[in-house]
């Protein structure tokens, strides 16, 4: 799990916030799988203009997040879908699908646009090896982590929680390798912040670069 602070600034915030009033929101079971829907209770933006723009605005601000693109090593962002959750509502403990319209997945993102001082309740709870983690951010703010892990949405208890959910594959499908790159990646950036660009540094960036090369996926 990683946290992406400020992926949204405040007037994307708000614009998606008037963007998503203009649309009209389904009964969320609709895109749940068999075991799922039975632990699903929430709404979601239907398709239209409305999602269109939610999804443009979102892939464009994670693009541009390197945190994102240097943990994520996104080859695409397949779904995007806007949640909201109401009093009583909340989403239990399920896996998402590991292929959605025929393609891998290998991250799983929320994104916030609800202030969490305005609903209680309506954590995420992602459930790893060792203690679940439990999630809620500022609007702006999104959360990454494999599509593998278990998860669930506490019920909100008041309120509303709004946020954007998506799932990304990456151009490196195994999880250690793009751990290691992403490991690699920040050891080179601190080394070139502190020392500049020395034989080290050079020598590591090559590493890099070849190993990429060697696990891309095509």
């Amino acid at each position: 799990m990683i946290v992406l602070k400020d992926v949204l600034t405040g007037d994307e915030v708000t614009a998606l916030r008037s963007a998503v009033a203009r649309g009209d929101f389904v009964d969320g079971t609709t895109t749940a799988g068999r075991a799922a829907k039975s632990v699903k209770a929430n709404e979601q933006l239907e398709s239209g203009a409305a999602r269109d723009t939610v999804a443009r605005v979102v892939r464009a601000a994670l693009d541009r997040h390197p945190l994102y693109t240097a943990y994520a090593r996104p080859k695409s962002v397949i779904r995007t879908l806007v949640s909201r959750y109401t009093p009583g509502m909340g989403y239990g403990t399920h896996t998402d699908e590991p292929v959605m319209s025929g393609k891998r997945v290998d991250l799983s993102f929320t994104l916030f646009l609800s202030d969490p001082a305005g609903y209680e309740g309506g954590e995420l709870v992602l459930f790893g090896n060792g203690e679940p983690q439990t999630v809620k951010l500022d609007a702006g703010d999104a959360v990454l982590y494999p599509t593998q892990l278990l998860h669930r949405v506490e019920e909100v208890r008041s309120g509303e929680r709004l946020a954007v959910v998506g799932w990304v594959r990456s151009l490196i499908g195994d999880p250690l390798r793009r751990q290691t790159l992403f490991e690699l990646d920040i050891a080179v950036r601190t080394l070139f912040d502190t020392q500049g660009k020395t034989d080290v540094f050079d020598t590591l960036s090559n590493v890099r670069a070849n190993l990429t090369r060697m696990w891309v996926d095509d």
